[in-house]
């Protein structure tokens, strides 16, 4: 049986940098519809201290999801034969977005503009989208490798991407955590004793469904019918510190290994202080009291949290030398974990060829 390791890599980081001195001058408003009588620089500091995101990245009017998927997408095929590919798989979850209307526009797929742009005619690289919450890039791993592990791929191209500035309220504070960006990986079939060794999936729809939902703004006076994201943040914390850990255990113990084998632990971008917790709270599970330094790298603090493209960003940049002090050889073991919309929480155990 085949096995599935990452060729090549890909991202799209945008160049307009958004510090949080940018949200001084906006109007927050809490779920009542009640103007927060906080300082905006005092929303903003305890903001900061939560999340210890100091700035993040929009996108340039003109671009959207599909754009910076290609672009990502460009990057990861440098070199390659674009016809030889199975799948382009995209995982996103709010499609091309209208900037004034905030409308979603996915049909067409954004699989298959990306292909479309990629110029690719051969009609058997299927293209298809994975909306599954923050974590549907490595749910498109997962599908990835059951692909090539039935022998129905070889090549399969992988991209998460997300231009979450166009749908977040500027009248709620949790709207200065979202950011734009895309992220993308060369999945390919070796007889290697390498690449990926497990993953597990989980989907706490029960009582967790709607920790993130869509809705109006919280700013009463807002004219029009544009829907915006929201989340019950609290919860959403509590949730992922308690499952996401047992999850990634879950899938250590499905591929024979240890948390002391583990090189780096690369978990979404999603809040510093969640992920900082969530490790914690693993290596609690292994009893084991001293966390290694530089196990886990992270981005949130200058590219913030663009949901499904934290995750290949970051093994993006991990592996072309631009996170100081982080890098995977071959042999090194990572595992990758998210957590999201749904409640969806994954975990993937990947060894480098």
């Amino acid at each position: 049986m085949p096995n599935s390791i990452i060729t090549a890599t890909g991202c799209f980081i945008p160049t307009l940098k958004v510090p949080n001195e940018y949200f001084l001058s906006h109007e927050f408003y809490g779920p009542d519809g009640i103007r927060l009588e906080k300082s905006n620089q005092d929303i903003i500091g305890q903001f900061q201290a939560i999340t210890c995101i100091n700035e993040r990245r929009y996108l340039a009017d003109g671009l959207n999801t599909s754009d910076i998927a290609f672009q990502a997408a460009k990057q990861a095929l440098h070199g390659v034969d674009r016809e030889t590919l199975d799948c382009v798989i995209v995982a996103h979850n709010l499609g091309d977005l209208s900037v004034n209307g905030r409308s979603s526009d996915m049909v067409p797929t954004i699989a298959a503009r990306v292909k479309h742009k990629l110029r690719i005619r051969n009609p058997y690289t299927v293209a298809f989208d994975v909306p599954f919450g923050c974590p549907g890039w490595l749910h498109g791993m997962t599908l990835s490798d059951y692909y090539i592990k039935s022998g129905d791929a070889k090549k399969i191209l992988v991209i998460g991407a997300e231009t979450l500035s166009k749908f977040s309220d500027p009248h709620d504070m949790d709207s200065m955590i979202y950011a734009d960006g895309a992220g993308a990986t060369l999945v390919e079939a070796t007889e290697e004793d390498s690449g990926i060794l497990t993953h597990v999936t989980r989907s706490d729809t029960f009582e967790n469904a709607y920790l993130l939902w869509i809705d109006k703004s919280y700013n009463p006076n807002l004219n029009g019918d544009n829907l915006f994201l929201k989340m019950h943040g609290h919860e959403i914390y509590k949730y992922a510190v308690k499952t996401v850990p047992e999850v990634v255990k879950q899938s250590l113990d499905k591929a024979g290994v240890t948390l002391t084998d583990v090189k780096k632990v690369l978990i979404h971008q999603a809040n510093e202080k969640m992920d900082e917790a969530i490790l914690k709270r693993l290596f609690k599970l292994y009893k084991i009291k001293n966390i290694p330094a530089h196990i886990m790298p992270m981005t949130i603090s200058w590219l913030g949290n663009s949901s499904v493209a934290t995750l290949p960003t970051l093994f993006d940049l991990l592996q072309t030398g631009k996170l100081d002090n982080h890098r995977l050889h071959s042999g090194d073991i990572a595992v990758f974990a998210s957590v999201g919309a749904g409640m969806n929480v994954n975990s993937m155990v990947y060894r480098m060829p």
